[in-house]
């Protein structure tokens, strides 16, 4: 991609920038069609820019700090016009970066990679730069719908797709299992075979499977300080009741284990079990000629066939606003470059992540990981993770817990929907 060809775009970034760094709330402008639409025209009357020089600090997940390292030299080397920067690549896991960030958002990195999770509380921070003209483009069109959805609030884009490769689906032993489309008729066949099928349902991450499925929600907002300041809910209702039904005739089933973790679980009796690309090795070790894996199947919610859904997760990078333009430009530039296709599918090569740019993902290296092409199949029917109470959790615990135990087996439809409206009203109090 040759620099000039972008600046009006670069420049539509760098004033959003700005305006986030001086704490202003008015909406950055969009590039305009006549600036955008002749890229030869833009490189004709645009004079040279000064990008300045200094350091770019980035923090990534320890993993893969020698590849951006390597990376980076590889962006300036085809960049020299920019080249007047160093890095310094720090390893900071997803899970911490945002919290560092929130904490100092004037000494934190200036590039970063971070959960989907944590979107709305660096967006509320002022610790990401909106993702505007050419860039925002690039973003929409080659990655996946799910990751392009975790990267954006209200219909904005604030931040650059890394992966999408953190979910769960179907391993299954495909001597036992003959359709793994349908979750009864894969808990027939492990039934009919003497073989288990684990599912974690008293886990909040996998119960969702079953809620979101049937089409209940369950999201909160945050404010500035990461307080929870109201939520939406609608697991007590009708289509919750379906959901909870579904998991109670589950675990009816004398097949049924509680589990989502292939090490943990007896190989020799398993039959089929919902987890995650963490753990294609043990499965590909435990099923041997006849591993095999899918999305996960529809389900019986009260008489209709329904997609089970759930969580999806995805890694994102974002750009701190910056005071200097030129350092701007650069930092935009190098996170689009470490965000491509060709960055993605050599980061898959080296460290095994799955790529959200829907280019690599069709690279025949990727199209032979069969996890991760039933995680991509997947992650369609999912909703991005947001944030949630740490409360939440085992209360998610509690309410499975209550269905492993079969205190549920002989409830009517109106008592559980107070099971759920219990469960409910319980999440609202975690609201300020």
């Amino acid at each position: 991609m040759k620099m000039r060809r972008i600046v009006a775009s670069l420049l539509a970034v760098a004033m959003a920038s700005s305006m986030v760094a001086c704490g202003s709330k008015t909406e950055a402008p969009a590039a305009s069609a006549d600036a955008t639409a002749n890229d030869t025209a833009a490189t004709a009357q645009t004079p040279d820019i000064d990008y300045g020089s200094g350091e770019i600090t980035i923090w990534v997940a320890q993993e893969v700090v020698d590849f951006t390292q390597a990376q980076c030299d590889a962006f300036f080397a085809e960049h020299p016009e920019m080249a007047g920067y160093t890095v310094s690549i720090q390893p900071t896991g997803e899970g911490d970066a945002a919290g560092n960030m929130i904490t100092d958002v004037e000494g934190g990195a200036d590039i970063y990679g971070f959960a989907q999770d944590q979107l709305s509380r660096l967006v509320a921070a002022g610790a990401l730069t909106p993702i505007t003209g050419d860039y925002e483009s690039f973003v929409s069109s080659q990655n996946d719908a799910g990751s392009v959805s975790a990267a954006q609030i209200g219909g904005k884009t604030y931040a650059y797709p890394v992966t999408s490769d953190n979910g769960y689906f179907l391993y299954y032993d495909k001597s036992v299992v003959t359709d793994p489309t349908s979750l009864d008729k894969i808990v027939a066949d492990c039934e009919a075979a003497g073989k288990k099928f684990y599912m974690e349902i008293n886990n909040g991450w996998y119960q969702t499977a079953f809620f979101f499925g049937t089409g209940c929600e369950m999201t909160y907002e945050t404010d500035d300080a990461g307080n929870f300041v109201s939520s939406n809910m609608t697991y007590a209702s009708e289509n919750g009741v379906k959901a909870l039904k579904a998991m109670i005739a589950l675990n009816q089933s004398p097949a049924f284990v509680n589990g989502s973790s292939i090490g943990n679980a007896d190989g020799a009796t398993l039959g089929a079990i919902v987890d995650g690309t963490w753990d294609s090795s043990s499965a590909k070790e435990v099923f041997g000629d006849n591993f095999a894996c899918a999305k996960l199947p529809t389900f019986n919610a009260d008489g209709t066939e329904t997609q089970l859904s759930g969580f999806g997760g995805f890694k994102l990078l974002g750009v701190k606003p910056q005071t200097e333009q030129g350092k701007m430009l650069v930092c935009i530039n190098l996170a689009q470059y470490l965000t491509s296709a060709e960055v993605q599918l050599a980061r898959y090569t080296e460290a095994g992540w799955g790529p959200s740019n829907m280019t690599a993902q069709s690279d025949a290296s990727v199209q032979a990981d069969e996890a991760l092409a039933a995680l991509a199949q997947q992650l369609v029917y999912t909703i991005p993770q947001g944030q949630y109470p740490g409360d939440y959790w085992p209360d998610a615990t509690s309410l499975g817990d209550s269905v492993i135990a079969h205190e549920l087996d002989s409830m009517s439809d109106e008592e559980l929907l107070k099971v759920l409206t219990d469960f409910q009203d319980k999440q609202a109090t975690y609201v300020q």
